[in-house]
């Protein structure tokens, strides 16, 4: 078990690529804190962990930051200590710079953006406190080359990426690694209303000529959180298929 006795905490845990992440973390030893703001699904998210290892469910709205800071405390309050936390949680609200509202912008860099800094400063306070620790961020490939009616989770994928190579530079000597992870098309519930002509579209743009799975995004949070990469910090790790190849 890669990350047994470890504890996580994975934003955006009740569903898709977050609640891939919980099953395997838990798969592989560790105890999950499932942090997400709807707190039906994030509950039986939690009990379904809860069959095979550890896990909590804490409801949180990232881009608030007593709340953040409240996850992280309660997390230590129940299994003591903080090793990884994936900061998952994103939103989109698309459109046309011409068309996009103040708020529709305002929304997606707080989650995306301001979540990301929040539950991160918290967390790795406590990390600095103990044995050090992993941070792992979600971007996009759309972080790495933008995308049409896309302005604002650009904007916001494009700031973890600054986020993560700055974090990565100032925590390393206090033990914390920070690495960022850039999924490109991948089959979550998000695809499930996307017509088959725009699906078969988004797998030929992808040169391995499918899209990516759950288990794909997963896979690669896992190996980055473990031991194994002890000597990766301030990565950007496409898991793309290969798509930014253009």
């Amino acid at each position: 078990m890669r990350l047994k006795e470890k504890v996580a905490i994975v934003t955006g845990g009740a569903s898709g690529i977050g609640k891939g992440v919980a099953e395997l973390f838990i798969e592989e030893g560790a105890k999950v804190v499932v942090a997400d703001y709807d707190a039906e699904t994030g509950q039986e998210t939690a009990d379904q962990l809860n069959e095979n290892g550890e896990a909590i469910f804490v409801q949180v709205d990232v881009s608030d930051t007593e709340a953040a800071e409240a996850m992280v405390e309660k997390t230590v309050e129940e299994f003591g200590k903080v090793d990884i936390l994936i900061n998952n949680a994103g939103v989109t609200a698309d459109g046309f710079l011409s068309k996009m509202s103040e708020d529709a912008w305002d929304k997606v860099i707080d989650v995306n953006l301001k979540g990301v800094f929040n539950c991160s400063k918290f967390a790795a306070q406590k990390m600095m406190e103990s044995d050090g620790g992993v941070i792992l961020n979600a971007s996009s490939v759309v972080g790495l080359y933008g995308n049409v009616g896309q302005t604002n989770y650009a904007a916001s994928k494009f700031g973890v990426i600054g986020l993560t190579k700055t974090w990565a530079k100032e925590l390393a000597g206090k033990g914390v690694r920070v690495n960022c992870i850039a999924p490109g098309f991948t089959n979550t519930e998000m695809l499930d209303a996307v017509p088959d002509k725009i699906l078969d579209k988004m797998k030929n743009k992808t040169p391995v000529g499918r899209l990516g799975e759950i288990e794909d995004i997963a896979n690669a949070y896992l190996f980055l959180a473990s031991d194994d990469a002890s000597f990766i910090n301030g990565a950007i790790l496409p898991v793309d298929g290969g798509l930014v190849l253009g």
